[in-house]
């Protein structure tokens, strides 16, 4: 299927594309991980999902990725968070899953608590979240530095590294990581006020499965599952998986349904 134009929104200066699909409560809201774009096999496949099924579904793509303005180099999770909460508030209304994909993970349950602190936190009725990668900058990325490295950090701002998924490496500037420390959620109880379902391949070399059942420690104990997928990659981006992912927005938006009343 072959996607319409986007629209963009204007966040400080910096256009963000947006698409969204009018349909019924609750609506799905995708956010992307580092590097990726909102055509990527996981948010297609969502949004024909959510065309079939009559569910309003948003997506965006954040600063400098996909089609958005900006500069990579600019990037850090207080400006794409920010961007993801206008982009909410400005294109999506009443009850919504948030579908995070790695750091879309962090996006969401950091876009949870800004949302709870502005007295919205009706907005958000579940979270499904994909090779979760919360504080991933301090957890994952710091702890491997080279001394080489850890120079480039100092004398250039940034570091690069090769990627297995594009020709074009990994960057990381030292204004993320230092930006990161302060958007750290894995530090004392989540409290999401809603039910959490993660999806975690243990074959993933980039976000392992532990750091998965890290999350899940910060969690309430209620309303939180996670499944593993024994074969499964960072991507999760195969047809099993991607019908995993629908099925489990399906039965989330099964358990949010308001009960009805007994007589």
């Amino acid at each position: 299927m072959t996607a319409n134009p986007p629209e963009f929104l204007t966040v400080n200066d910096t256009r963000i594309a947006v698409r969204s699909r009018e349909g019924r409560q609750p609506g799905i809201v995708w956010l992307g991980g580092y590097r990726s774009d909102m055509l990527g096999t996981k948010a297609a496949w969502l949004d024909q999902w959510a065309d079939e099924n009559g569910h309003a579904f948003l997506r965006h793509d954040y600063s400098a990725h996909g089609e958005s303005g900006g500069e990579f180099r600019d990037g850090t999770i207080s400006l794409w968070l920010e961007q993801s909460l206008a982009v909410f508030r400005n294109f999506s209304s009443g009850p919504q899953i948030l579908v995070g994909s790695s750091m879309g993970a962090w996006i969401a349950l950091r876009m949870i608590e800004e949302l709870q602190k502005a007295g919205e936190r009706d907005r958000v009725t579940g979270l499904v979240l994909i090779a979760p990668a919360p504080d991933f900058t301090s957890e994952l990325v710091e702890p491997q530095l080279t001394p080489a490295q850890r120079q480039q950090l100092a004398e250039r701002g940034y570091m690069d590294e090769p990627s297995e998924y594009s020709p074009e490496p990994y960057i990381y500037t030292k204004a993320l990581l230092d930006d990161g420390k302060a958007n750290q959620v894995l530090k004392g109880v989540i409290q999401t006020d809603c039910p959490v379902h993660i999806l975690q391949g243990m074959e993933d070399r980039d976000v392992p499965h532990t750091h998965a059942l890290k999350l899940v420690d910060h969690l309430p104990v209620d309303d939180v599952t996670i499944t593993l997928v024994r074969d499964g990659d960072h991507r999760l981006s195969r047809p099993q998986d991607l019908e995993l992912l629908t099925r489990t927005i399906a039965s989330m938006i099964d358990q949010t349904k308001p009960k009805p009343a007994i007589q």
